[in-house]
């Protein structure tokens, strides 16, 4: 199977939406970098973000393999970051079936299984982590034959999280390199070449340590493929944060948002969703402990997503609104925003949602659907640049989350981990919050 068609990096590809989608999905998370000096390969700056017609170059492809346990928010985020500078990403599964569960519980479905990659050529290979998806990865001989071979012909290669210490490691391929890996996993790496940062880039690998660097790990694989100009042009569409926004949260009318049971959390879902978002929120609530439902307003539980990566909800909004829940989150992306504000059934979930006190939320262009139906009346709140101007309620400028009573929102994709860390804190504690960043290699705020 090939992979997907390449999308224009400024707007979102087209995408068609049926009711009867055949194909399983890939999806999965948002993360921020660290100000950890990195080195770079020296690469050549590409004069346009990716490869056109009027060119004679091929795109570059990039392998991703994925399997049992995979880290989703590592998968998503290389996947959707490479293919918005320009990148032929192809997804392959070293299990039997496409269809594969991610470490957080997340339905992956690859383009293909790797078997079909043994004689194709990658410019980069790049391997997400999670356990045992780490493990599944080293036990793929295919992947193995196909990964030592690429090294040896001095190509690109990478890997995060666990994947260096457990999947590399065995094969042999961080000889004479440096490299680092998820803290965990650092004793299993040799002592004198293991490095304590969050991004290392040695010849032709490149390490990283877990889903809070995962969007540092793609820009730096970015950087070497079409170089410095583009991944400083997708960071900026990513919003990655800067010394003036570095992690500004603002709350206003400030209450409570406890709970006396496990909180119940329900995030629907549209073609067109933004991936990293949707994943990145669902995965982190489910590491703090939370019951989360994703329900499609979609015929199908199947929803291509803004990226062309494919996504399995857990339930039907019909059969999701049997429930209440303590807070309903809305993913951004723009096309995914307008089906979601056409759903009658989640217009009215919404509705009763704000009569009954209860919390909702929004990021990146979806603040505009909780607008069209009256719920930022008289409430401070943030959105993505593109469609901040059109909120009539008081917009908080700089602000990458904001909180209002029983409202949050946030700008987008790479503000989508401090968005759902910000309501972690909310519903249990400030601790619980930075327990789980811990865990995502990810620098929270101390207070």
């Amino acid at each position: 199977m090939k992979c997907l068609s390449l999308s224009p990096l400024l707007s979102p590809p087209s995408l068609s939406f049926s009711s009867s989608i055949k194909t399983p999905f890939l999806v999965a998370l948002t993360s921020t970098p660290s100000k950890t000096h990195t080195p770079k390969r020296s690469s050549k700056s590409a004069k346009t973000l990716f490869p056109t017609t009027t060119t004679s170059l091929p795109p570059k492809k990039v392998l991703v393999p994925i399997g049992y346990g995979t880290e989703e928010m590592e998968a998503v985020i290389l996947v959707d970051v490479l293919r918005r500078a320009g990148a032929n990403v192809v997804v392959a599964s070293v299990e039997p079936q496409l269809e594969i569960e991610a470490s957080s519980g997340t339905r992956l479905v690859a383009d293909t299984s790797i078997s079909t990659c043994s004689d194709e050529i990658f410019d980069l290979i790049a391997l997400p982590g999670g356990m045992p998806g780490s493990a599944r990865l080293r036990d793929s001989e295919i992947l193995r034959k196909i990964t030592s071979k690429h090294a040896e012909e001095k190509r690109l290669y990478g890997a995060i999280c666990a994947a260096p210490a457990i999947t590399l490691q065995p094969w042999g391929l961080l000889r004479r390199k440096q490299m680092t890996c998820h803290p965990a996993f650092m004793d299993k790496l040799p002592t004198f070449r293991a490095v304590k940062s969050n991004l290392q880039v040695s010849g032709e690998l490149t390490t990283s340590r877990g889903p809070g660097t995962a969007f540092e790990f793609a820009l730096a694989l970015v950087d070497q493929l079409f170089g410095e100009s583009v991944a400083k042009e997708v960071g900026e569409l990513l919003l990655m944060r800067t010394a003036e926004d570095n992690h500004k949260k603002e709350e206003f009318n400030e209450v409570e948002w406890s709970v006396d049971h496990s909180p119940h959390v329900l995030v629907p879902v549209a073609n067109g969703s933004e991936e990293i978002e949707v994943v990145t929120v669902v995965d982190i609530l489910r590491r703090a402990k939370v019951d989360v439902v994703v329900a499609s307003v979609e015929k199908s539980l199947q929803i291509l997503a803004s990226r062309g990566i494919k996504l399995i909800a857990d339930k039907s909004i019909d059969n999701a609104a049997e429930s209440i829940y303590d807070l309903i989150i809305l993913p951004g992306g723009i096309a995914g925003a307008e089906r979601l504000h056409k759903s009658k059934v989640l217009k009215k979930m919404l509705k009763e949602q704000g009569s009954a006190g209860r919390i909702y939320g929004a990021i990146c262009s979806s603040p505009t659907v909780l607008h069209r139906q009256g719920l930022l009346k008289g409430k401070r709140a943030t959105a993505h640049p593109s469609v901040a101007s059109k909120l009539t309620n008081e917009v908080v400028e700089g602000a990458r989350v904001v909180i209002d009573g029983k409202l949050i929102t946030s700008r987008g994709l790479a503000t989508a981990i401090e968005f759902a860390l910000a309501i972690v804190s909310k519903l249990f504690s400030h601790a619980r919050a930075r327990s789980v960043a811990e865990g995502l290699v990810f620098e929270y705020p101390k207070s």
